[in-house]
């Protein structure tokens, strides 16, 4: 009776024992390749998926950097274009000299409106900056009155090394005047009610009856002249005396009057020109000596679409390369840990085949009583379980379901701690037998009468 059965056992062992030795010779044939091979064998599945989703990472990355550089040269074109050379309106008073010198970089020309029309104004154009050797003297006599708590100013661009000299007249003796000199392109009456705007007060006095001050200019700039009452309404009478340093135009290659029409300069690519705006000395038949002047500063459009090119050119370079260095991290680190081998380990090593316990499948049995009797789930004097017949030791029971008895064994190590089910279950998915670690080559089942 025990023929059939064994015949019927034969040919799933066999399976067992033909898919094991060919992942035996698998295994050997991947430890004969050289080491680059075979670590390439074994992650090449895992880099094509992991290059497959950087890939994805790159593209995306390389558009956000696209986005980000076009968004910071576009902030940085918005802010030259309408913030440091955007339009601006100027005010000039007699006999005025001021220079205009943008970067030939990002300005392509320079035009000068009058807004109001007053004759005098000139626009000259100079290849090199012009010398501040013109010495101009011009007298203004200013009547005003000046009613309580209210002020007065008179704004001027003087140049670096100009004098003002203020003779002033109070109507009353008893009130209280304050004439101010100081520098700055606003007003007044912004500071007062600011003191912590910026202002720069060159001589501030309180003035009554008669008498003069004279003042020197020590930078080229915007000034004002302003009167303040405290008191009563008052007339005050001021004669201005200023020795005034303008730029020399000799040598200007361009000069236009904008009196009906703008003015436009040219700027040269890349040294660039200067623009001298000059207004005349005052006249004593006018009224109004204050000219109010738009400039307009014209883009260098090719500047902002090679910068942005450049910068694009620049940015993607830097992403690459730094690409490269993280790949190359990453093949030094891949590299390392092949070395030295995987973090976790089996407690238990596996051990290597013995080639002398492939022959007879009994040859590989315990013989002692002890093993015996652990094998067949009873005792070594004859008398077995029956099928099915389940005993309370569970120490007979399989170790994988405990449900069914221990009814086989593994080949070559002959450890029995599962049913035949479970067994063959452990034999076609590890190979290893799950107390040693050894390579299962067969599952025996052992049949009890």
């Amino acid at each position: 009776m025990a023929e059939p059965h064994s015949a019927s056992a034969i040919p799933s062992s066999s399976a067992a024992n033909a898919e094991a030795s060919q992942a035996d010779e698998n295994a050997g044939a991947s430890e004969n390749l050289p080491r680059e091979s075979r670590r390439v064998s074994i992650t090449f599945g895992r880099t094509n998926l992991r290059m497959a989703g950087d890939s994805a990472l790159v593209r995306d990355e390389k558009w956000s950097c696209l986005a980000v550089i076009f968004s910071f040269w576009f902030f940085v074109a918005v802010t030259m274009i309408m913030g440091v050379y955007g339009s601006m309106t100027v005010v000039l008073g007699p006999c005025s000299s001021i220079v205009l010198q943008p970067n030939p970089v990002f300005v392509q020309y320079v035009k000068v409106e009058n807004l109001e029309g007053n004759p005098g104004l000139v626009l000259y154009g100079t290849y090199r900056y012009p010398p501040l050797d013109v010495v101009s003297t011009w007298r203004e006599t200013l009547n005003t009155s000046i009613p309580y708590g209210a002020d007065k100013e008179w704004k001027y661009y003087l140049n670096r090394g100009s004098e003002v000299n203020i003779s002033y007249s109070v109507s009353s003796e008893s009130s209280s005047i304050y004439l101010v000199i100081a520098e700055g392109a606003d007003s007044l009456s912004m500071w007062l009610e600011d003191p912590t705007y910026p202002n720069t007060t060159l001589s501030w006095n309180v003035i009554h009856g008669t008498g003069m001050i004279t003042q020197e200019i020590f930078r080229s700039s915007y000034y004002y002249v302003a009167l303040g009452n405290l008191e009563d309404e008052v007339e005050v009478e001021l004669n201005l005396t200023v020795r005034a340093f303008l730029h020399n135009t000799t040598n200007a290659f361009y000069k236009c009057a904008p009196t009906s029409s703008p003015c436009s300069l040219n700027i040269d690519f890349p040294h660039g020109n200067k623009a001298v705006l000059v207004s005349p000395a005052p006249q004593q038949n006018t009224s109004n000596d204050e000219w109010y002047v738009k400039l307009t500063y014209g883009p260098r459009w090719l500047t902002y679409i090679f910068g942005i090119g450049v910068l694009t050119l620049i940015m993607f370079w830097v992403f690459n390369f730094l690409n490269k260095l993280q790949c190359a991290n990453d093949d030094r680190v891949g590299s390392r840990s092949e070395g030295t081998g995987p973090d976790r380990a089996p407690l238990l090593s596996r051990k290597d085949d013995d080639l002398s316990s492939w022959g007879s499948s009994y040859d590989s049995i315990p013989q002692d009583d002890e093993d015996l009797n652990f094998l067949t789930g009873g005792s070594t004097d004859g008398k077995f379980l029956a099928d099915g017949e389940t005993s309370n030791n569970t120490r007979r029971l399989c170790a994988i379901c405990f449900d069914a008895p221990r009814d086989c064994f593994f080949l070559p190590c002959g450890h029995c701690v599962a049913c035949f089910a479970c067994g063959t279950r452990i034999a076609e998915a590890a190979g290893i037998c799950p107390v040693c670690r050894r390579n299962m080559k067969k599952v025996r089942k052992i049949f009890t009468v």
